[in-house]
């Protein structure tokens, strides 16, 4: 699993994390001062005890999503107790995009303008962007 880091000298806006095994698939991750369990399920050979690299990628978006809304609406003094971010996420097969399925569930409070107003933003989360644009990737090997 790739991983980021907030501290790159070389580049202000790059994100680290670090992948150390625990037992056949389950890792910590370390991410900032966060450390996340993650490992595979039970019918893939794993233990569960946190969830998928696949599950995160849909965390991540589901939660940045609703974290950038919620930043746009505190910023115009709109309330959105109630708001939700689901996301179904199904890996690329042979010949086929991987696609992303994002539902957000409005609070009822919310006018027509600002709901719409609010979709757009979604969109403009940083990892719906990144998922969206180009990527590279650069890997090496180094003997730990």
């Amino acid at each position: 699993m790739a991983l980021l880091n907030r501290n790159s000298s070389s580049d202000t806006t790059a994100m680290r994390a670090v992948a150390r095994q625990r037992e056949k698939y389950t890792h910590d991750v370390k991410a900032g001062t966060h450390t996340i369990t993650v490992d595979e399920p039970v019918a893939e050979g794993g233990a569960d005890l946190g969830p998928s690299p696949q599950e995160l990628l849909a965390a991540a978006l589901a939660s940045c999503t609703a974290v950038t809304m919620e930043m746009y609406a505190q910023r115009k003094g709109w309330d959105t107790s109630g708001l939700a971010v689901d996301v179904q996420y199904t890996p690329a097969e042979r010949g086929c995009p991987t696609k992303f399925e994002l539902v957000l569930k409005m609070p009822p409070h919310l006018d027509e303008e600002q709901i719409d107003r609010l979709q757009v933003i979604a969109a403009k989360c940083p990892v719906h962007r990144t998922l969206e644009g180009e990527v590279m990737f650069h890997e090496r090997v180094e003997l730990a």
